[in-house]
């Protein structure tokens, strides 16, 4: 099997995904999973999709992970994970798809309007 890869964003967060055959190691920006997101919940939210389809221990990943926080950084790589499992097995796709792992969140943050202190919360109204 070649090298197979994807992308996956969340908020702005952007996870470029390299999938080869191998033993179920996580690479992210050259650090393993564990030093890169040290929350389990973290953890487990990058391996869903592996996990869901039973293949943890197959794969080797390496991910290149850029811009945003740690939670949209996680989502981004799920998703960039689920579509590299498509593109090696098609017939995966639709039960990547019932769990929610193929869909793109496409909520941004609104951006901050001039005048105001924040996007939607005005200055305190004086009458007097």
């Amino acid at each position: 099997m070649e090298v197979i890869n994807a992308i996956g964003r969340r908020k702005s967060s952007v996870a470029r995904v390299y999938v080869s055959e191998g033993t179920g190691k996580i690479t992210i920006n050259k650090k393993e999973l564990e030093t890169y997101f040290p929350s389990a919940i973290l953890q487990y939210v990058v391996k869903q999709p592996l996990n869901l389809l039973s293949v943890a221990e197959k794969y080797d990943i390496k991910v290149n992970l850029d811009g945003g926080g740690f939670t949209g950084q996680s989502q981004a790589l799920r998703l960039a994970i689920a579509r590299a499992l498509v593109k090696i097995n098609e017939e995966d796709k639709k039960q990547l798809k019932d769990a929610g792992f193929l869909t793109r969140d496409s909520r941004e943050v609104e951006r901050k309007k001039p005048g105001q202190p924040k996007a939607r919360r005005r200055f305190q109204f004086s009458k007097r």
